[in-house]
Protein backbone atom coordinates (compact mmCIF):
# COMPACT_ATOMS: atom_id res chain seq x y z
CA UNK A 1 0.00 0.00 0.00
CA UNK A 2 1.25 3.45 -0.97
CA UNK A 3 4.69 2.16 -1.94
CA UNK A 4 5.88 5.63 -2.91
CA UNK A 5 5.68 6.54 0.79
CA UNK A 6 7.59 3.50 2.02
CA UNK A 7 10.21 5.65 3.79
CA UNK A 8 7.55 7.67 5.63
CA UNK A 9 5.65 4.51 6.59
CA UNK A 10 8.87 2.97 7.93
CA UNK A 11 9.49 6.12 9.96
CA UNK A 12 5.95 5.98 11.33
CA UNK A 13 6.37 2.31 12.29
CA UNK A 14 9.59 3.10 14.14
CA UNK A 15 7.65 5.60 16.24
CA UNK A 16 4.78 3.22 16.83
CA UNK A 17 3.69 4.58 20.20
CA UNK A 18 2.66 7.89 18.65
CA UNK A 19 1.23 6.25 15.54
CA UNK A 20 -0.89 3.46 17.01
CA UNK A 21 -3.99 4.39 15.02
CA UNK A 22 -2.04 4.45 11.75
CA UNK A 23 -0.58 1.03 12.50
CA UNK A 24 -4.05 -0.35 13.21
CA UNK A 25 -5.41 1.05 9.93
CA UNK A 26 -2.36 -0.21 8.04
CA UNK A 27 -2.67 -3.72 9.50
CA UNK A 28 -6.42 -3.91 8.83
CA UNK A 29 -5.85 -2.75 5.23
CA UNK A 30 -3.30 -5.52 4.74
CA UNK A 31 -5.66 -8.12 6.26
CA UNK A 32 -8.41 -7.06 3.86
CA UNK A 33 -5.98 -7.15 0.95
CA UNK A 34 -5.05 -10.75 1.80
CA UNK A 35 -8.70 -11.75 2.16
CA UNK A 36 -9.63 -10.12 -1.16
CA UNK A 37 -6.74 -11.85 -2.94
CA UNK A 38 -7.77 -15.22 -1.51
CA UNK A 39 -11.37 -14.66 -2.55
CA UNK A 40 -10.37 -13.64 -6.07
CA UNK A 41 -8.19 -16.76 -6.33
CA UNK A 42 -11.10 -18.93 -5.20
CA UNK A 43 -9.44 -19.93 -1.93
CA UNK A 44 -12.31 -18.57 0.19
CA UNK A 45 -15.93 -18.28 -0.88
CA UNK A 46 -17.39 -14.78 -1.03
CA UNK A 47 -20.32 -13.42 -2.97
CA UNK A 48 -19.75 -10.57 -5.40
CA UNK A 49 -21.48 -8.23 -2.96
CA UNK A 50 -19.25 -9.33 -0.07
CA UNK A 51 -16.15 -8.91 -2.23
CA UNK A 52 -17.19 -5.42 -3.35
CA UNK A 53 -17.91 -4.46 0.27
CA UNK A 54 -14.41 -5.56 1.29
CA UNK A 55 -12.86 -3.63 -1.60
CA UNK A 56 -14.73 -0.47 -0.60
CA UNK A 57 -13.67 -0.86 3.03
CA UNK A 58 -10.07 -1.39 1.92
CA UNK A 59 -10.20 1.75 -0.20
CA UNK A 60 -11.56 3.80 2.70
CA UNK A 61 -8.71 2.55 4.90
CA UNK A 62 -6.19 3.41 2.20
CA UNK A 63 -7.60 6.94 1.97
CA UNK A 64 -7.43 7.31 5.74
CA UNK A 65 -3.85 6.02 5.85
CA UNK A 66 -2.86 8.32 3.00
CA UNK A 67 -4.15 11.34 4.90
CA UNK A 68 -2.23 10.31 8.01
CA UNK A 69 0.95 9.77 5.97
CA UNK A 70 0.74 13.22 4.37
CA UNK A 71 0.09 14.84 7.74
CA UNK A 72 3.00 12.99 9.35
CA UNK A 73 5.29 13.80 6.43
CA UNK A 74 4.47 17.50 6.72
CA UNK A 75 4.82 17.59 10.52
CA UNK A 76 8.20 15.86 10.40
CA UNK A 77 9.54 17.58 7.26
CA UNK A 78 10.13 14.29 5.47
Amino acid sequence: MLHEYRDVITHMKENEASNAHFLKVFAHHNELDDKITKAENGDIPLTDVELETLKKEKLLLKDEAYGMILKYKKEHSL
